[in-house]
């Protein structure tokens, strides 16, 4: 994918936005004009409002697994908008979203990090999403 192209993406703004937001979270979000801003605006929000409990699950089910204070924040990111979507978007398969946030690992992350991240999205979704696939 190009990196226009992935620019557009918007598991990357969904990103990138929690970052902002975990660099500074007195700013204000802006989202951008996208055709897919609805879907931006509620994962970033949803993730950030539900960080608790994200956390919570992630550290229960992935203590084995991931060094929640060692790990890069945009590894930890990408792991949390994914678990946020895992529970809180059924309509979407497990498979997708772990497709897609490999996608945006591209963008982010070298490649055997991806690997780890693919581990750990197709772990913590048999644990977030039981009633499903």
């Amino acid at each position: 994918m190009k990196d226009v192209d992935i620019l557009k993406n918007p598991r990357v703004i969904v990103v990138q936005k929690l970052y902002g937001h975990y660099i500074n979270s007195e700013f204000e979000l802006n989202f951008p004009k996208h055709k897919y801003e609805k879907f931006i605006k509620e994962v970033v929000s949803g993730t950030i409002e539900r960080r608790e409990l994200i956390s919570e699950l992630m550290e229960k089910e992935l203590k084995e697994d991931i060094n929640v204070n060692k790990t890069e924040i945009i590894l930890k990111l990408m792991i949390m908008a994914a678990v946020y979507e895992f529970m809180f978007r059924h309509k979407t398969p497990i498979k997708v979203i772990i497709s897609e946030y490999l996608k945006v690992a591209d963008f982010f992350i070298d490649t055997p990090k991806k690997k780890y991240l693919n581990a750990i999205l197709d772990k913590i979704s048999k644990k977030s999403r039981i009633d499903d696939e």
